[in-house]
């Protein structure tokens, strides 16, 4: 074989090992044929020795390690079994990737945890896309089978099979999903919703708790979800397999029963479940022999209330859920009644008459408790033609107990699934396809197997056999289709083990032969088994164990299984006592009556038979066994008409812990789910198919002559058979070169050893070029330091010879230098003991003279220190007395100011008269200046009057010296007299003089501490008022923020509810369509309706309603209280009685008690009840009654909140001191005020929309009556340019003007000119005083124009049209409106009131914005994938990266084609393009524009990104650099059209981080950093998915290393991430948009350019 020169020194192989199964090691020798040992060395370091008798006993060869994680095993290069086990342990646990294609099998791995890879946003970027394009998924798989159906027009069906606990059910379930979402979106049915519904009810008494799986599916069953001609869904169909009854009534070890029966024991005590007198589940017998009575991370309660959820949805009645779940009830009880033995060999039983669980199992089914009893211990024989009454035992009343409980449950499942049957029957037609999800157990082997596993392991037998033909013919159609010479491919066909289960005399015919015996036994049927498949012929698929008798083996396909026979007759059987059944039929319950009423004519039962006293009769009934192959017989054959879909269900270890890989348990299902099988049959062909142009990109190398891409097929043919030599191992096709299992490694090891032959003789001449190099470099540099070394010692010498020259003048120099340093060091001594000396004797003599000096200033101090201090003493003395008297003030007014202090009022004066303080401060400062002015001039006063005394004084002194030296001289005592009191007058003026200085200098002081205290204040108040005035535009701020985002929040909640509205009307249409044709159907004819569209009312009702009741709509709360016509028609049929029929009808609805509780009448219009017309309606009156409570109580609760926020702005404001700061706060203020009365009318226009209800009727608006407009009006000003309309031209204006306007003529018109013809009819009626006709007219033009939209779903220019009329319309209307006209004196406003009509026109504007965005959206769905990701703008880019194995798609796929017809990037801007050409040529304002391609561009991106996530193939650098290329043409294409400023560029911020993060280095820490900090805008999922999906392309390029990987990981933990954590970004997200209000110039009629083609010439001028 050429394989055996792969097994060559370093490659990798594989070996066997007991616990990881198969282990991989490196060869450390070559092998050459004849060898007998093998040198290995294992991953551990270990080195074996592997023996090798023949060439078949190698162990299998490795893949390269650049398939490692492939998504598709059958891409792989060896196709065995360990390498399948490698690369599914690689994906699951490195990559966290549960899904892996095995050609056309999907393996599917539970990872027994949450994966957010489920969401909506993964359906939207599975849905459309090619199966091999995108990463494995169980929505890849539906996808292909729903686009199959829909174009091939073939049914489909999807295979879902696996081990318990290993997934099935969730698959199966998040297919439907996937289904309902893409097949039922757009028509926004209830089908969908009843298909999923079906789901948490069938879990509910279908599935339980084991040992392997904590909802495990005890039954089979398969689901067909019909579609109509458009692909939606329109009814389903469910087919249930072998339920388990014997579950209901034992329980293994460690498991359950059904999950219904705990749900009910946990609702025991709600008020409607007390009657049914529930326990914990430790009190029933059937629940508690387990021993597991709660599950972990499951609520049992609100798990029923899902499944009465998904009842009442499915149309069943409160009523007949009670009655179910009293008969579940009735179950649990029937298993606690006590069975006692009696008689003297315990022959007989009885049950006690007082038992209690057999009062209330009788009571609860309404049955006689009497009978009961009786006949659980009794039979009736036939003997003789006479009925004799036989006792039982007490074991055979207990199995005839249990019996009843297994039969009651298996009619009561039968009913059910009926029941949800008739409620997914479709309702629209005959299904015209459908798609299958076939649900079924997979194979089972336990350590005691019985009857079950007996019939799973047949229907495994039977299903894997259609799925080996299946492939085997898939296999065979490639090879016709590339027309290849091929022989037959021998696959294992089990159809002789299939003989041995159903042929004649197999083991099911034995087995129903001995049911017929009368005294058959498990003992007699084994002996037969062993006599006919063992003796007598001999079968290779049965066996015999050697230690017991009462057992038999089968071989099966996947393993062998050990039967015990114990059991299989009574199963099979499934018999139950006819008279229990006869009493039974005569409950009073309807329910059970209708359960076992259909037994009574049939001779066979659904799930078992009826035992009855007559052996005749007996001997016709059908057998458990006989009925499953019946059934899987159909199964089989709606199979083989359907084209099959497979998904395989791995469970990769028992313990279900997340993401924990047991080979062993893996390997063991892989061979029993038939994987391995697939891999066996694709390995016996040719499973490596190359196309011609992937192989010459690949092995072009190995190819000799001139090599061009044109010539691929010829060089392929020509080159092969000198690489491979064995023709057989290789085959030529038309369009594909198809090669044997390991010939791709052959030719990857050819080129390998060219590669290295070319590298060998690169490295030569590469080395002998660097020898030659180094050997002048060496030369060059001994010469180099021969130089230097000369130079050096040259220069050493010189150097000596300075040194010495150098020493003998340093050696002169310093002694010089010593001699003059000691003859200045003696001179200097000389001269500093002459200094000293005579320093000495001048201190002498100047301490002298200071003594002296000291002496006199001594005394004189002293003297003054004396006088000093008499003056000091007094002058304390006083000081201290008046600190005493101030202290004693003081505290007084200390006290009193901080119990003023500690009173709110008097802080809040103090805030207040701040600026009263400073006045006041003001006042005393002037009053002390004027008291200072005043004690100045009494102090010159006082100086003058002094002085006039002492001028007084010395003049009496100078005459009385004049008179002594005149007189002789006085006596003595006269003299004296006289200079005493000169004295003291002169010792009074100096005391004067001396006061007065005092108090001038105290008045200074306080002059300037009042100034001190004044800056300090003003400093203070200041402060405060900045720290004031940021403290109010802070909260101005914030007040704004929040209500602009408050704002913000509303309009995409109310945008959203116009999406609905809209789609509810479609629906209103689509139910108003169906319910006329149903009545021509019948033979009536309506004559009130569908006289022409613009008349159409949108509502059932006729009578106009009010403007006030109308809000926008969400239907989310009522969803599941309003049940829909449907399933009260259904719920009619089933009931069995007249009464019941009547009292359905006539009891009041769910919707009927709504409108009560919301006070919403009911409408006379409507005369018929039961009508879809009357409920659709009735919900919406009752959604907008719930809303306009809700919007007035917000309401209420925001003015509450704006009024407080005004309050406390006015305090603050208040608090200040300034006049202008308080003037500009003020006015500040005032701004704010408006812009929040702005925003509170924009919010009110957004959640009022009155206008809405005349939308929905049919009448037109009607005059005010008398009543209403009782008050007097101001007469209406006379306005100059109007048009005016005639009453009889009404109709004609608005059918010309709108309603026959086609995109032909209304692109040539004007931009607006219908609003702006419409506005000037409605302002001269206004003006005429005619308000009734003004309004009539504008509401008649808005119901067209709204009619003329819808019409127009398709075509982009309309819609950009009617968005500007509507636009137009409404900022003429709110500019001529009352509240808009006062502000300005030059418009004379409305008198008519029409701020109804103005909200419905801008719920119109959004309502046209959203249609002209859905257009667009629609056009580019097709186109973003293929034109930003997979188109290839850059010239040889793709052609530069070599394509590996890697990139080869899957076998099977239908990809899309390349070629000329493909979108490119040129396609994308032609549709934005005709978007911005609609938007511009209407001249709707820039910011509409702006937000309009903002929304566009983040669609782009997300279709895009995700895509991305999802695609191994364009994760590469090549594929990067392409995708940023063209993000950057649509970007620059934005910043052309002014367009960058609304933010569209910054929403594409994701896609270019995403084709950065392709490009950037991903090796080495600092990459790992810079990719951490550059891409801020992608999510930790979303980076840790595009670098483990990252594939390279080329060979100089690597895989990305599961360390690097790990260090991204931990960095990414680090960082504050603000992007949410899912993995797809929401495709569906809006954004809220605002329609800019710009009033338009004045309108005259004059200005107007009214076409002739318009035909509107009856409108005169005024």
């Amino acid at each position: 074989m050429a394989t055996l020169e792969l097994y060559t020194k370093g490659a990798g192989v594989w070996v066997p090992d007991p616990e990881a199964v198969w282990v991989s090691a490196t060869l450390l020798r070559d092998y050459n044929p004849g060898d007998e040992q093998l040198w290995l060395q294992l991953q551990n370091g270990n080195e074996v020795q592997y023996t090798v008798d023949s060439t078949s006993d190698l162990p299998p060869l490795g893949n390269p390690d650049i398939l490692e994680g492939e998504n598709d095993l059958t891409a792989l290069s060896f196709l065995h079994e360990p390498a399948v086990l490698h690369n599914l342990r690689v994906r699951f646990l490195d990559y966290s990737s549960i899904y892996t294609y095995c050609g056309i099998v999907l393996v599917a791995i539970n990872p027994y945890d949450q994966l957010s890879i489920y969401g909506e946003e993964v359906i939207d970027a599975y849905s459309g896309q090619d199966m091999g394009d995108m990463e494995p998924h169980i929505f890849s798989v539906a996808e292909e089978a729903y686009r199959t159906m829909t174009r091939e027009e073939r049914n489909q069906s999807i295979i879902i099979s696996g081990e318990s606990g290993s997934g099935k059910t969730v698959s199966a379930k998040f297919t439907m999903r996937y289904f309902a979402v893409v097949g039922g979106a757009a028509q926004q049915t209830s089908v969908e919703e009843r298909v999923l519904a079906s789901n948490p009810i069938m879990e509910s008494i279908g599935n339980a708790k084991t040992t392997r799986n904590d909802n495990s599916s005890r039954f089979g069953k398969y689901i067909e979800i019909g579609f109509g001609r458009k692909g939606d869904i329109i009814g389903a169909n469910m087919r249930t397999y072998l339920l388990e009854k014997s579950r209901v009534v034992f329980q293994a070890s460690s498991e359950r029963n059904y999950h219904m029966f705990y749900q009910l024991c946990a609702a025991r005590e709600l008020p409607e479940m007390r009657s049914l007198q529930l326990e914990p589940p430790e009190y029933f017998h059937y629940t508690k022999q387990g021993g597991e009575m709660q599950i972990p991370g499951t609520d049992d309660l609100s798990d029923l209330e899902r499944t009465r959820n998904a009842f009442t949805v499915l149309g069943v009645q409160s009523e007949q859920q009670m009655e179910l779940f009293r008969i579940l009830s009735a179950v649990l009880h029937l298993g606690n009644v006590n069975i006692q033995a009696s008689g003297r060999s315990a022959d007989r039983s009885y049950i006690s008459a007082d038992d209690r669980s057999l009062a209330v199992f009788s009571k609860l089914l309404g049955v006689e408790g009497s009978q009961m009893a009786h006949w659980l211990c009794s039979r009736r024989l036939a003997v003789g033609g006479e009925m004799l009454v036989k006792p039982m035992t007490g074991q055979q009343a207990l199995e005839a107990r249990d019996a009843l409980a297994k039969h009651i449950y298996g009619q009561l499942f039968t009913w059910t699934v009926q029941r949800l049957n008739s409620a997914l029957r479709s309702q629209k037609g005959k299904t015209k396809s459908f798609i299958g999800v076939l649900d079924i157990y997979g194979f089972e082997t336990f350590d005691q197997n019985s009857f079950e596993q007996f019939c799973i392991n047949y229907a495994n037998e039977k299903l894997q056999q259609q799925f080996n033909r299946h492939v085997f013919h898939l296999e065979q159609e490639e090879y016709v289709r590339e027309e290849l010479a091929w022989n037959r491919i021998e696959f294992s066909d089990n159809q002789e083990c299939i003989n041995l289960i159903e042929g004649p005399l197999g083991i099911f015919d034995l087995l129903d032969e001995e049911c017929r015996m009368p005294k058959g036994s498990d003992e007699n049927w084994a002996r037969k088994l062993y006599d006919q498949h063992l003796n007598s012929k001999p079968h290779p698929h049965f066996g015999k164990p050697r230690m017991t008798n009462s057992a038999f083996i089968v071989f099966h396909f996947a393993d062998t299984v050990q039967y015990e026979c114990g059991g299989f007759l009574d199963k099979n059987r499934d018999t139950v006592f006819e008279e229990l059944i006869n009493i039974l039929k005569a409950s009073q319950s309807e329910l059970v009556a209708e359960l076992f009423q259909q037994q009574g004519g049939a001779p066979s039962v659904a799930n078992g038979s009826v035992r009855s006293g007559k052996r005749a009769a007996r001997e016709h009934k059908l057998t458990v066994g006989f009925q499953f192959r019946q059934s899987l017989q159909m199964l089989m054959d709606t199979l083989n008409s359907t084209t099959p879909h497979y998904v395989r269900c791995i469970k990769p270890n028992d313990l279900k812990a997340a993401f924990m890989f047991d080979p062993q348990r893996t390997v063991q299902q892989l061979r029993a789910c038939g994987v391995l099988e697939t891999i066996r049959i694709s390995a016996a062909g040719y499973p490596s198919r190359w196309t011609y142009e992937e192989f010459f990109s690949r092995y072009r190398l190995l190819l000799r002559g001139p090599q061009s891409q044109d010539q691929a097929q010829a060089s392929c043919r020509q080159a092969l058979p000198q690489l491979i030599p064995d023709t057989d191992q290789y085959c030529f096709g038309k369009t594909k070169v198809f090669f044997r299992a390991g010939q791709v490694a052959v030719l990857e090891r050819l080129r390998y050893e060219r590669l290295r032959v070319a590298a060998v003789t690169l490295q030569r001449h590469a080395k002998g070029w660097l020898a030659r190099i180094r050997y002048s470099r060496i030369l060059w540099a001994a010469a180099t330091i021969q130089r230097y070394t000369r130079g050096a010692l040259a220069r050493r010498r010189a150097l000596t010879l300075r040194y010495t020259k150098a020493a003998i003048v340093i050696q002169k120099t310093y002694r010089m230098v010593v001699v003059r340093q000691l003859f200045l060091m003696i001179r200097d001594a000389t001269v500093t003991i002459q200094a000293f000396t005579r320093g000495t004797l001048a201190r002498r003599r100047y301490r002298q003279l200071i003594a002296e000096r000291a002496a006199v200033l001594l005394q004189a101090t002293v003297r003054g220190w004396l006088a000093r201090r008499a003056y000091r003493r007094v002058r304390a003395a006083v000081i201290f007395m008046q600190c005493c008297v101030r202290r004693k003030a003081s505290r007084r007014e200390l006290l009193r100011l901080k119990a003023e202090a500690r009173s709110v009022e008097r802080y809040r004066e103090l805030n207040k008269g701040m600026e009263v303080k400073l006045m006041q401060l003001q006042l005393r400062l002037n009053q002390q200046v004027r008291e200072s002015a005043a004690l100045r001039g009494t102090l010159h006063a006082e100086r003058e009057a002094a002085s006039a005394e002492l001028e007084a004084l010395r003049g009496i002194i100078q005459k009385l010296e004049n008179q002594r030296l005149e007189k002789p001289p006085p006596s003595p005592a006269v003299s004296e007299k006289e200079v005493e009191e000169r004295r003291r007058a002169e010792e009074k003026a100096a005391q004067e003089i001396l006061r007065l200085t005092q108090e001038m200098q105290a008045l200074q002081k306080d002059k300037e501490n009042i100034s001190k205290e004044k800056e300090n204040l003003t400093a203070q108040l200041h402060e405060k008022e900045r720290t004031q005035n940021e403290c109010v535009q802070k909260a101005v701020q914030e007040a704004s923020a929040a209500l602009q985002s408050e704002l913000d929040e509303e309009k995409m909640k109310y945008q959203g509810l116009l999406r609905e509205l809209t789609r509810l009307e479609q629906r209103y249409d689509n139910l108003r369509e169906m319910n006329l044709l149903t009545e021509r159907s019948r033979g009536h004819r309506r004559t009130d309706s569908a006289q022409s569209l613009i008349s159409e009312p949108l509502s059932p009702c006729s009578t106009p309603l009010s403007p006030q009741s109308l809000t926008p709509l969400s239907w989310s709360p009522f969803t599941s209280a309003f049940p829909s016509p449907e399933e009260k028609r259904r719920i009619s049929v089933t009931s069995p009685t007249p009464e019941r029929r009547i009292s359905a009808w006539s009891s009041e609805s769910p919707l009927d008690q709504l409108m009560e509780k919301m006070d919403v009448a009911k409408d006379p219009a409507v005369k018929k009840k039961g009508e879809d017309l009357e409920y659709a309606y009735d919900a919406v009156r009752v959604a907008n009654k719930f809303l306009e409570s809700q919007q007035q109580k917000q309401q209420t609760e925001w003015k509450d909140e704006l009024e407080d926020l005004r309050n406390q702005l006015s305090k603050k404001i208040c608090s200040g001191s300034s006049p202008a700061k308080k003037r500009d706060l003020w006015q500040l203020l005032e701004a704010r005020e408006f812009e929040c009365m702005r925003l509170r009318r924009e919010l009110k226009e957004l959640r009022h929309t009155a206008t809405l209800r005349h939308l929905l009727t049919q009448v037109s608006l009607s005059a005010p009556t008398t009543e209403t407009f009782c008050a007097a009006r101001p007469k209406p000003a006379a306005v100059a340019g109007l048009l005016e309309c005639r009453k009889r031209d009404e109709t004609k204006l608005i059918k010309n003007l709108i309603t026959d306007l086609r995109s032909e003529g209304a692109l040539a018109l004007p931009p607006g000119l219908p609003a702006s013809v419409i506005f000037l009819c409605v302002r001269q009626a206004d003006c005429s005083g005619d308000q009734a006709r003004a309004r009539s007219l504008c509401s008649s033009a808005l119901i067209a124009m709204k009619a003329a939209l819808t019409k127009q779903t398709s075509d982009l220019d309309m819609t950009a049209l009617w968005l500007k009329n509507f636009s137009l319309l409404h900022d003429l209307l709110v500019q001529h409106s009352p509240e808009q006209s006062l502000d300005s004196d030059e418009l004379v406003s409305m008198t008519t009131d029409l701020s109804d009509l103005i909200r419905s026109l801008s719920v119109l504007c959004i309502q046209a914005y959203q249609q002209l965005l859905s257009i667009t959206e629609t056009l580019l769905q097709k186109l973003i994938v293929p034109a930003l990701l997979e188109s290839e703008t850059i010239a040889g880019l793709s052609g530069s990266a070599v394509k590996l194995v890697v990139s080869r798609k899957r076998a099977g796929s239908d990809p899309r084609p390349l070629g000329a017809d493909s979108p490119t990037m040129a396609s994308v801007l032609r549709q934005l393009r005709a978007l911005h050409t609609a938007l511009s040529r209407q001249a709707l304002p820039q910011s509409l524009a702006e937000q309009a391609f903002r929304q566009m561009t983040y669609l782009i991106c997300a279709s895009a990104l995700n895509n991305l996530l999802l695609r191994k193939d364009m994760c590469c650098w090549s594929r990067g650099m392409q995708i940023r290329y063209n993000v950057s043409v649509l970007e620059e294409w934005l910043r052309s059209q002014d367009l960058a400023a609304g933010g569209a560029v910054a929403t594409l911020e994701p896609l270019i981080q995403a084709a950065q993060l392709l490009q950037v280095g991903k090796k080495t820490d600092a990459d790992a950093q810079a990719i951490v900090r550059t891409c801020t805008a992608l999510s930790s999922k979303q980076i840790m998915k595009i670098l483990t999906l990252y594939t390279p392309h080329s060979d100089l390029d690597e895989k990305v290393s599961l360390n690097f990987i790990r260090t991204v990981q931990e960095l990414v933990r680090g960082r504050s991430d603000s992007q949410p954590p899912q993995l797809l970004m929401d495709v569906r997200r809006a954004f809220p948009v605002t329609v800019p209000y710009s009033p338009p110039p004045a309108l005259s009629a004059d200005d107007l350019v009214i076409p002739e083609s318009l035909k509107i010439s009856f409108l005169r001028r005024s």
